[in-house]
């Protein structure tokens, strides 16, 4: 992961992006920040790729709020630029999973776990984050999940 993000971001450098560019930066500087405090708590290897999953997934929804933001304020040049950067962010993740594929993976998860309540919903998401990190947007699994389960409990 950090060799496809420091590759990307002398690419922008080279094309002379700007855009690109600043988004990389911002990646960058998230990710040093990450890797000093996971050194801190005696790490000394920075952060892992599935913790890097979780960063951009992380800016991705910060800039989607702020879109929303921006388009319901008015200010519609604004929320280009954060769905410029969010486009950006998205090709270091891996593929999406469609609607069919999540139902299937977390009927897959309720399964391995042996969920059978609300309650054990934890340990299900915490199943899905360790096997499909960066692949599901997991707030919309969450919601999923607790449906799931409902129906069960």
């Amino acid at each position: 992961m950090r060799e496809n993000i420091a590759a990307a971001m002398k690419q922008a450098l080279k094309d002379k992006d700007q855009a690109a560019l600043g988004t990389m930066r911002l990646i960058m500087a998230a990710l040093k920040d990450r890797d000093i405090a996971a050194r801190g708590n005696g790490n000394p290897d920075g952060i892992s790729d599935d913790d890097i999953l979780g960063l951009l997934q992380t800016m991705i929804k910060q800039r989607t709020e702020s879109a929303k933001m921006y388009n319901d304020g008015g200010r519609p040049e604004l929320a280009a630029a954060e769905e410029a950067e969010i486009a950006i962010i998205k090709e270091f993740l891996p593929a999406q999973l469609s609607d069919d594929e999540m139902s299937v993976a977390i009927a897959a998860a309720i399964e391995q776990t042996g969920a059978a309540s609300v309650k054990d919903m934890g340990q299900v998401m915490g199943f899905l984050k360790s096997n499909y990190a960066g692949q599901m947007d997991f707030s919309a699994a969450s919601q999923a999940v607790k449906t799931a389960l409902m129906g069960n409990g």
